[in-house]
């Protein structure tokens, strides 16, 4: 009743996807796995939601995206960081100055770990 995998096929973005059936969908299994408790009417009202979802992405599988690069954003990322360049920056002495305890040129910090 939970499913089981696929084998990959040639198309190594194409995603593997359970076997279960829509309506063998089981909302408490994945309830339990989410360790959530849901009532009766919650988990009526989470199949109903979930099988629209469900529909849905079953509308979009009829798309032929076999010409779509495959990507992992939406809208390309570009890096915002400053480049990695040697720069002035405070010296030890100066970083440790306003340290509430310190001890050869390091923070000394409350140990949280046991």
């Amino acid at each position: 009743m939970h499913g089981t995998l696929r084998q990959p096929t040639s198309n190594p973005f194409q995603l593997v996807e359970p076997t279960v059936a829509k309506k063998d969908f089981d909302v408490s299994y994945v309830a339990h796995l989410a360790r959530l408790e849901l009532a009766s009417a919650e988990a009526e009202s989470l199949g109903r939601q979930l099988g629209q979802v469900l529909a849905y992405m079953a509308k979009l599988e009829e798309l032929d995206v076999a010409q779509v690069e495959p990507t992992a954003h939406a809208v390309p990322l570009a890096n915002v960081t400053r480049p990695d360049e040697i720069r002035p920056s405070l010296s030890n002495a100066d970083a440790l100055r306003n340290a509430p305890a310190s001890n050869d040129g390091l923070f000394v910090v409350p140990k949280i770990v046991e």
